[in-house]
C-alpha cells in the first residue's frame, strides 16, 4: 500500500454518510458526511447531539500524544503505541505523526484494519499460528517492500505451524521469542533454556528470522518496581546472550520489546542498560492507553504518579448522559449503561452537571451501578440534580471504552466538535 493510498483510505472515512449505525450523533445530519457534519462544527451541548453521546477531548488527546512522543525521544525509546486499546486508524496515524515507530496489534483482525488505512509498521504482541492469517500477512510482504511485521513466538509447535503455513513465502517473516513474565503469567516461554530451544527451531526454518526478544512486564506476578525490573533484566540478559550466541545473524537489527501502560518508566530505565551489541537495538515501547488515558485505573497506575517531574497524562473522555428519572432524593437515573459505558475495571465516575449551559461539579452524586441502559446514581442532600440535566462521566479501560462506540466525537473545550473518530471493533 502506497503513502498516497493511505492517505486516501483516511480520507474516505470522511465521506461515510452518517445515519443510524453511529449512536449519540444528531439525528438531523443523518445523510450528512463525516466530512461535512465535521465542517459544520456543530456544539455537543446545543448542536443536536441526543444523549448518551461520548466524546473526546481535543487538547486532552493533543495534550497525551505529544507527551508521549517526548517521553519516548528523551528515553532513546521506539514507540509502536499498542492499537488495540482505539482501534482508530485516524489515531494511528496521528500517533505516526507524533513518531511512533509503527503500532502494536494483537490479532489478525486488527493487523487487516491497519494495513487497509496504510499502516507500515506492525509489531504483532501476540503468538500466530492461523495458517489463513499468516499465508495473507506473507502476501503483505511481498506485496509491499515496505512492510515490516514482527510477531511473536513462544514454542517449537508454533514455530513448526508457522513454517508449514509459510512454506513457499518469497520472504522470511520476522520472529521475536517472548519471555514469559513468570510462573502462572499469559503467554511467553518460562525458561532461558526453553527460550533457547524456540530460537533453534526458529533457525531450523526458512520461512521464519528471529530479530529480537520481548514480553510484558504487566503480567508479572504481584509487581512492585523490583520484581518488574527484575524481569526486564532478565529479557535484557537473554537479549545479550542470545546476540553472544550469534542468533541474530540473520537480522538488521535486535528488537528488544516490552512496555504496557503501568510500568514503562521502569521499562525506559532498565533498556538505557542494554549494552552494545553486534547490531543496532530497537528499544521497543508498546503502551496504548496513554492516548485517551482514563479517570480510574490508569490514572492511578500511571508511572507518571512515580515520576511527576516527566509531566502527566490528562482523561480524555467524557460521556455525557442525561437524568431521566428522580424518583427519591437519595436516588436518580441517567440513560446510560453496560452498552454505552466501560465497567470492566470500575463504575463510571460522575463528574460534572450541564443545566441551561451552565457546568458545575456533580457534588454528591456518585454511579452505584449500571443496568443495560442505565447508570444508577446515588445522591446526598447536597446534589443539585434534575430531571433533564446532563451529567457528565469519567471512565475507567480506555479499551473497552473505545469498544463501545463505533464513531467519536472530538469536541474542544466549549463543546465545538472538531472531528470525528472511527473505530474498527
Amino acid at each position: 500500500m502506497t503513502a498516497v493510498t493511505a492517505a486516501e483510505s483516511l480520507a474516505r472515512l470522511a465521506a461515510e454518510r452518517v445515519d443510524h449505525r453511529f449512536k449519540g450523533l444528531p439525528p438531523d445530519a443523518d445523510g450528512l458526511t463525516v466530512g461535512e457534519l465535521a465542517a459544520q462544527r456543530r456544539n455537543l451541548f446545543t448542536g443536536g447531539f441526543a444523549t448518551p453521546v461520548l466524546a473526546l477531548s481535543a487538547e486532552r488527546l493533543e495534550h497525551n500524544l505529544r507527551l508521549m512522543e517526548t517521553y519516548a525521544d528523551r528515553h532513546g525509546l521506539a514507540f509502536a503505541p499498542h492499537g488495540k486499546t482505539s482501534m482508530a486508524p485516524q489515531l494511528f496515524q496521528r500517533q505516526i505523526e507524533h513518531g511512533a515507530w509503527g503500532i502494536t496489534l494483537a490479532v489478525p483482525h486488527q493487523v487487516r484494519v491497519a494495513r487497509a488505512f496504510g499502516t507500515r509498521r506492525v509489531f504483532l504482541a501476540n503468538e500466530l499460528v492461523d495458517a489463513a492469517a499468516l499465508r495473507w500477512v506473507s502476501a503483505e510482504l511481498d506485496a509491499d517492500p515496505e512492510f515490516r511485521f514482527v510477531a511473536y513466538v513462544d514454542s517449537v509447535r508454533g514455530v513448526e505451524l508457522m513454517d508449514a503455513a509459510l512454506s513457499g513465502a518469497r520472504h522470511p517473516l520476522d520472529v521475536v521469542v517472548e519471555l514469559a513474565a513468570g510462573e502462572g503469567a499469559r503467554t511467553g516461554v518460562r525458561t532461558e533454556a526453553e527460550c533457547a530451544a524456540v530460537a533453534d527451531a526458529v533457525a531450523g526454518t526458512r520461512t521464519l528470522r528471529l530479530v529480537g526478544v520481548a514480553g510484558y512486564e504487566g503480567e508479572v506476578p504481584k509487581p512492585d518496581p523490583e520484581r518488574v525490573t527484575a524481569w526486564l533484566r532478565r529479557l535484557v540478559a537473554l537479549a545479550v546472550d542470545f546476540d553472544k550466541a550469534g542468533r541474530f545473524s540473520g537480522a538488521d537489527e535486535i528488537v528488544v520489546s516490552a512496555g504496557g501502560s503501568a510500568w514503562f518508566d521502569a521499562v525506559a530505565d532498565v533498556f538505557e542498560e542494554i549494552p552494545g551489541l553486534s547490531l543496532p537495538v530497537l528499544k521497543l515501547l508498546r503502551s496504548g492507553a496513554y492516548v485517551s488515558h482514563d479517570d480510574g485505573h490508569y490514572r492511578k497506575l500511571t508511572p507518571f504518579n512515580r515520576v511527576p517531574e516527566e509531566g502527566a497524562l490528562e482523561p480524555a473522555f467524557r460521556l455525557w448522559t442525561q437524568v431521566v428519572s428522580r424518583p427519591c432524593a437519595e436516588q436518580a437515573f441517567v440513560n446510560a449503561g453496560k452498552r454505552d459505558a466501560a465497567y470492566d475495571l470500575d463504575l463510571p465516575f460522575a463528574q460534572v452537571i450541564r443545566r441551561d449551559g451552565a457546568e458545575r461539579p456533580a457534588t454528591g452524586v456518585s454511579v452505584t451501578a449500571l443496568s443495560d441502559q442505565h447508570a444508577w446514581l446515588s445522591t446526598t442532600p447536597e446534589a443539585d440534580l434534575e430531571v433533564g440535566d446532563w451529567v457528565g462521566l469519567g471512565l475507567s479501560h480506555p479499551c473497552t471504552s473505545f469498544d463501545k462506540w463505533p464513531l467519536i466525537p472530538v469536541a474542544e473545550a466549549d463543546g465545538t466538535v472538531v472531528d470525528y473518530v472511527r473505530t474498527f471493533f
